[in-house]
């Protein structure tokens, strides 16, 4: 039985046993997590969602949170600028294995369902949630004076 679910604005086809790289999401290794947006599943009988198969999920276990190849930018101002930059980048990613495809019942499975945050890359790089700003104070006594 295989399924293709979509997580991170990417599709994946997937069947029991596969080892997938997907975006980021919010779980430590050794986790079972849900994937609930099912776009279709196979094996004896094709269902195809409209747009998603109601009550199909795929289960995974979360193996590591891992780092893609790095990504070089090059940018360069040839005429009168005379200037050059390079960046790089490395994506986080989730190391995930496909533990089983539920054609129906995945409300009832109780695993929690795989969401991609910037909480999570929050906890990846160890830093707290920013805080709300305090709201500022109304300036009461202008107003005051202005009416007056």
């Amino acid at each position: 039985m295989f399924a293709v679910l979509k997580t991170g604005g990417k599709q994946y086809k997937v069947q029991a046993g596969d080892v997938l790289r997907v975006e980021l999401i919010a779980a430590v290794a050794g986790e079972k997590v849900q994937f609930n947006e099912i776009l279709m599943v196979g094996g004896d009988t094709l269902t195809v969602g409209a747009p998603t198969v109601e009550g199909a999920a795929v289960v995974a276990e979360v193996i590591d949170t891992i780092k893609a190849d790095k990504v070089i930018t090059y940018h360069k101002r040839r005429r009168k600028h005379s200037s050059q930059r390079t960046r790089g980048h490395r994506q986080q990613l989730t190391l995930l294995r496909v533990t089983e495809v539920l054609a129906s019942g995945a409300a009832a499975s109780g695993v929690k369902e795989a969401v991609g945050t910037a909480s999570a890359r929050r906890s990846v790089h160890g830093t707290a949630a920013p805080e709300a700003a305090p709201a500022k104070p109304k300036r009461a006594k202008k107003a005051a004076e202005a009416q007056e």
